[in-house]
């Protein structure tokens, strides 16, 4: 068997798992995509150990520890991407960029350093950390 023809497949593979990496906003694109390309890597390693003849048959030992990583990969994956879905309603990888919560914590600026005044550090650190409707709540009860 020649190697050049495994070898252009796997580089086939590989170039399009890269595309589909690239340029797909779907997260579970995405991830197909992963898969293509250690696919492509896991034909490349059986090939070559065809080839080389090894004795050990290190390539396609280490082709089946790739396979089981790979499953490891997309089982979390998956869970992944379906909170997500969850949380947010789309899988859309563009969509994903903005992680910070929308409700955010408002700040209080500093005050002078007044060593009478025990209390007021904890109550600006108690609005500090909490979200912005409960600082409001605080603020107007006596």
């Amino acid at each position: 068997m020649h190697l050049a023809y495994p070898a252009v497949l796997a580089v086939l593979l590989f170039c399009t798992g890269l595309y589909g990496v690239l340029a797909r906003r779907n997260a579970i694109l995405v991830l197909m995509s992963v898969e293509l390309m250690l696919n492509a890597v896991n034909l490349n390693l059986v090939a070559f150990d065809v080839w080389l003849r090894d004795a050990l048959h290190s390539g396609q030992a280490l082709t089946l520890f790739t396979i089981a990583i790979a499953a490891a990969e997309i089982g979390i994956g998956l869970a992944i991407v379906l909170a997500v879905y969850r949380n947010r309603g789309s899988s859309d990888i563009d969509r994903l960029r903005d992680t910070a919560e929308t409700d955010e914590a408002e700040t209080v600026p500093a005050g002078d350093d007044d060593a009478s005044d025990v209390e007021a550090p904890q109550a600006a650190e108690d609005q500090a950390t909490a979200p912005a409707g409960k600082a409001k709540k605080a603020e107007a009860t006596p």
